[in-house]
């Protein structure tokens, strides 16, 4: 194996483990297990670059894939940017949020982030835990990182509408994590997000975005199957999702 970035430690180095069973988020009555990829410090820029295209993902420092016993709902997805087209109801989502300002900050603390993030946890997740999140939980969720990340806050007329946390990769831009304000009547902030980051893509001819997990049965999760055409990771290979979806 080649060595890798300015490190010059061989990918060959990492090493992985599986953790304990755990309460599925996404599905009811299941058990979950991730695959964490270790050690964290060896993971840079382009190394997670390779892991993300293996279908892996990042919290914190920490790089997983789920790795469940007897389920293989997950399926790590990703836009090819070139092909991407607006259904009408997108094109209705960024005309609705033009007015939105997007400005890059610092990968630090902001009250007023945390803040938002809160409400919106209590608004879409009530009960699942993250909205008690502290503020050291909250900052290693989103705010530790090893590789290339970028805050965006998105305003309207002053006020604090979304936040956006991004990682930059070499073929393209994961999405780690996005809140928005939830008590905005009739806003379409999540999907407004999703074509921002594809106009980013293409603004710097990054061939793909990637969204994480999709999972069929998960409401939390169609939202994604709604940005066409859209490539899902099966067996090791990268293929439209509507095939994948049939296997």
């Amino acid at each position: 194996m080649s060595r890798l970035n300015d490190s010059e430690l061989p990918f060959s180095l990492l090493q992985f483990y599986a953790t304990a069973p755990y309460a599925c988020s996404y599905l009811p009555d299941r058990q979950a297990r991730s695959q964490v990829a270790t050690p964290t410090h060896l993971i840079n820029a382009e190394v997670y670059g390779e892991l993300v295209r293996a279908g892996f993902r990042r919290s914190g420092v920490f790089t997983y894939r789920p790795h469940c016993d007897a389920c293989r709902a997950c399926i790590p997805v990703r836009l090819p940017v070139a092909r991407f087209r607006p259904s009408r109801a997108q094109r209705r989502s960024l005309k609705a949020h033009g007015d939105l300002q997007a400005r890059e900050l610092p990968l630090d603390f902001f009250e007023d982030h945390y803040q938002l993030y809160l409400r919106y946890q209590s608004a879409r997740h009530a009960g699942g835990g993250m909205d008690q999140d502290s503020h050291e939980q909250y900052a290693h969720f989103l705010l530790q990182s090893r590789v290339d990340t970028r805050l965006v806050e998105f305003s309207e007329g002053g006020v604090l509408r979304m936040v956006s946390i991004i990682d930059v990769l070499s073929d393209g831009l994961s999405s780690v994590y996005t809140f928005y304000d939830p008590d905005v009547a009739g806003a379409s902030y999540g999907t407004y997000n999703i074509l921002w980051q594809l106009a980013q893509c293409q603004a710097n001819r990054l061939p793909y975005l990637y969204l994480g997990y999709w999972i069929r049965d998960s409401r939390k999760m169609a939202y994604k199957a709604k940005f066409q055409p859209i490539e899902g990771l099966i067996d090791g290979e990268w293929r439209p999702l509507d095939t994948a979806a049939r296997v």
